[in-house]
């Protein structure tokens, strides 16, 4: 088989993984790893970003007393997790190939240092023919701290790794033009940059996941404004990745395989911008420019927040934290890296003839 990407993140919800009862569906499992071990002997580099470690456990342990639901999101993906990874070792063992396991954090992905390691670290298992499998570190991650869902963490995975491709498997066959249930919707095959979908997408989360198609949508938009195609599938449909790869090879719109495709920017971005865009919840403070930086900013020219554009630093940071960029309406429109903290900031603001407070190749605008 040829194949055009050399290296692609594959995301696989828990609905795919995990039957209605909650159990882990084997089946189904031993025919995605077989998919991706056919386009791992084609020569691809794959990391998989698995659900299901919670829900596993959830069928294994019958706690003996009325657990809330931080409790039970360890209790369970504890337990599940093990379970889980077990499954892929000896299902991948059974074609030859090596995995291994990477359990994150969102607090993980918060500074340049710990990105770069968790980076260099899935580099290194790629660079050795083994397959990263990824997921949350439920057991230690506590409600505020955690993803949205593996949606989020996918995203970053994908971006991080500088994938060409992110494949999100749910259990629909992508985004549709009106609700799943009704027989006329029919799914979106091609979404462009900027392209409105809020008349589309559902809100309702999944059964056993904790996100949706409205999640799902918003990674993606993000992730293809970093050059990555992205394309949201139905993995239970037998043969999806590769009936996918065959297709996005051939560049055609044929009527199967039916998936939805986000169409990837073309212009490139930096490692440091990437990890910038998916910052922003690890923003530590605020810097309001007036309306003369706001106009410079979202024009095509590459500019610097400088102090004299800075009317207002809110909240406190150290230099190299992440800031968030507020207009003069108020409006969020960016983050990026502190070229200083908190106090020099507001030392500077409003002043000629200052160093900028966020360089150009430390800014990333919405």
């Amino acid at each position: 088989m040829r194949i055009d990407f050399s290296r692609i993140a594959v995301k696989i919800g828990s609905n795919v993984l995990t039957r209605r009862d909650g159990t882990l569906d084997i089946t189904r499992m031993s025919a995605l790893v077989d998919q991706i071990a056919e386009l791992y002997k084609a020569g691809m580099e794959i990391i998989l970003i698995s659900s299901g470690a919670v829900a596993s456990g959830r069928s294994e342990v019958h706690p003996n007393r009325k657990l809330d639901s931080v409790d039970q999101r360890q209790l369970f993906s504890a337990v599940g997790q093990a379970k889980l990874i077990n499954r892929y070792y000896e299902l991948f063992r059974e074609h030859g190939i090596p995995v291994g396991q990477v359990l994150t954090m969102k607090e993980s992905f918060a500074t340049r240092r710990h990105y770069l390691n968790q980076k260099n670290c899935m580099t290194v298992m790629l660079e050795n023919g083994v397959i990263p499998i990824v997921n949350e570190n439920d057991t230690v991650s506590v409600s505020e701290l955690m993803f949205t869902d593996n949606d989020e963490l996918s995203g970053l995975i994908a971006s991080m790794m500088d994938a060409q491709a992110l494949v999100i498997l749910s259990n629909i066959n992508g985004i549709y033009n009106g609700s799943p249930a009704d027989p006329t919707s029919r799914v979106i095959r091609e979404i462009g940059q900027g392209e409105d979908l809020s008349s589309y997408i559902q809100t309702t989360k999944s059964g056993f996941g904790r996100g949706g198609m409205l999640t799902k949508t918003s990674i993606a938009r993000k992730v293809a404004d970093e050059g990555i195609t992205v394309i949201i599938a139905n993995g239970k449909r037998d043969n999806i990745l590769v009936d996918i790869i065959g297709n996005e090879k051939l560049k055609t719109r044929n009527d199967e395989p039916e998936y939805t495709r986000f169409i990837p920017s073309p212009e490139p971005v930096s490692s440091v911008k990437k990890w910038i865009a998916h910052s922003e919840g690890f923003a530590k403070g605020e810097l309001h420019i007036n309306d003369c930086a706001t106009k410079v900013l979202t024009s095509d020219k590459a500019v610097s927040i400088l102090p004299i554009g800075i009317v207002s630093v809110q909240g406190e940071f150290e230099k190299d934290d992440i800031v968030r960029i507020i207009d003069f309406e108020g409006n969020p429109i960016g983050v990026g890296k502190a070229n200083c903290n908190s106090a020099q900031a507001r030392e500077a603001m409003g002043k000629h003839g200052k160093k900028p407070i966020v360089h150009y190749d430390y800014l990333y605008l919405e």
